[in-house]
């Protein structure tokens, strides 16, 4: 889950609740205020003038924090992608107020009733972002894709680019978007298959009032417009990755795949969901099969995000490939510097890398500390995601106490099943003696506590 969209706002009293127990920041300190104003006002005299190419940027509508903005074209066979990612660096000195903040914050932290940046609006929504008009300072990326998807690295600039549109991902239409895009993204999504990929992009949650008047959970499918402009920034960060790991230095992003512990467990939460997963069928090709806007496919695709063993960042190691296993390939974090840390400095080591220069001393330092900063900041933000669903569940579900639900045990504890509701997408455990995952299970609702964030259920016979 990415975003839960809650527009008429039932839940703000819990939401509140989390950012005081998350410790959420509200602002910036002064200082840091102060020096991002004077930042602001640099003037760009590093860069290329790009102004004369067409790039758009292709974000949610209301998004002002604007990382990206692409040009297309083809080359031949290949087609070629001007990659603009915001400059960060350009207005963040190591060292400053600025960037002292940014090492304590990590990511920009989303919720659904607003997002704590990880810099200050008048850079992440004005300066630096690559909002329409005006020249914007940003670091260009030259990708080449290949017809067979292989994405390799042609060049990178810092160059001053300026923004034909903002295009918003509910309102764009194929004729505003370069004529390659849906091309890029089909040879990459075919390199996905033959990797054996098994990235998932689940729908995003929203809150919605029901005909009864209810409350209720329901999944905003994804748009192809922003399936396909994903697949720019899967072909960016592969090449950048490549890059870095060839030049020996960088900072990767890597994670394992389910263990067979999970994949058991989500074969039970395919059977809750009524799914058929034949046995000879792998999770990768079972994924493959799902339509997210089906809502029990959907509900299993966040099922599979959340049983993976989580993703970190280690730096280049002599003699060690960093892997991401739901990727199938080297991978690693480059496009979005105004919402994570890491990124401004992979962006930077780049840079210099494709420029035949020596990366930074600071970057190459940066590199060793990253990992536990960034792991702090994701874990921080999956214990607020994880909250923000608990307490999402248990509002949701305010009001039906004694419902019966139908459910399939998924895991066992000494005194408790973890079961999955069959109709619902929502995870929970009952005392229960004597079951096995795979049993199918009537249970009772028997309290749900917004307050708390906790449901309870209990068997019902």
């Amino acid at each position: 889950m990415k975003i839960l969209r809650d527009p008429q706002r039932v839940l703000s009293g819990g939401l509140a609740a989390i950012r005081a127990q998350y410790q959420v920041p509200d602002g910036f300190p002064p200082q840091v205020l102060a020096a991002a104003d004077e930042a602001a006002r640099r003037v760009p005299d590093a860069h290329a003038d790009r102004t004369a190419m067409s790039f758009v940027t292709l974000d949610p509508a209301s998004s002002t924090d604007l990382d990206q903005a692409f040009a297309i074209e083809r080359s031949g066979e290949d087609v070629v992608l001007h990659y603009a990612i915001a400059d960060v660096a350009w207005f963040v000195r190591d060292g400053d107020p600025i960037d002292a903040e940014a090492w304590k914050r990590g990511t920009t932290c989303y919720l659904p009733d607003g997002r704590a940046g990880l810099y200050p609006p008048v850079l992440a929504e004005q300066a630096a972002s690559l909002l329409p008009g005006g020249p914007r300072p940003a670091i260009v990326l030259t990708v080449r894709v290949c017809p067979d998807g292989k994405a390799r690295l042609d060049g990178v600039e810092r160059a001053l680019i300026s923004s034909r549109a903002k295009l918003g991902y509910e309102t764009v239409r194929m004729a505003d978007l370069p004529e390659a895009f849906a091309g890029l993204a089909r040879r990459m999504a075919a390199a996905e298959d033959r990797r054996g990929a098994t990235r998932v992009d689940p729908p995003e949650q929203e809150v919605e009032r029901n005909a009864a008047g209810r409350y209720e959970l329901v999944f905003r499918a994804r748009t192809e417009a922003e399936d396909s402009n994903a697949a720019l920034s899967l072909a960016a960060n592969m090449a950048v990755a490549q890059a870095l790991y060839e030049a020996g230095t960088g900072l990767f992003r890597v994670m394992a795949p389910p263990d067979a512990g999970a994949e058991l467990r989500l074969r039970e939460t395919a059977r809750a969901f009524g799914l058929a997963w034949p046995r000879e069928m792998t999770l990768t090709q079972f994924e493959r099969t799902l339509n997210p806007a089906q809502p029990r496919d959907a509900a299993f695709m966040l099922a599979v995000r959340r049983a993976g063993r989580g993703a970190s960042y280690v730096p280049f190691r002599e003699g060690e490939k960093p892997w991401h296993a739901a990727m199938a390939a080297t991978y690693a974090h480059a496009t979005a510097p105004l919402r994570r840390l890491a990124d401004r400095y992979v962006l930077r080591a780049v840079l210099a890398v494709a420029n035949g220069k020596s990366v930074p001393e600071a970057v190459t330092a940066a590199f060793e500390k990253l990992p536990d900063v960034m792991a702090r900041a994701d874990t921080r933000d999956g214990q607020i995601e994880r909250a923000v669903i608990d307490l999402a569940e248990a509002a949701l579900l305010s009001g039906r106490e004694g419902e019966r639900f139908a459910a399939v045990v998924t895991d066992l504890g000494s005194s408790s099943a973890r079961i999955q509701l069959c109709d619902l997408p929502v995870v929970a455990r009952v005392p229960a003696q004597g079951v096995q995952p795979g049993d199918r299970l009537q249970v009772r609702l028997a309290s749900a506590d917004p307050e708390r964030r906790k449901l309870e259920f209990e068997p019902a016979g």
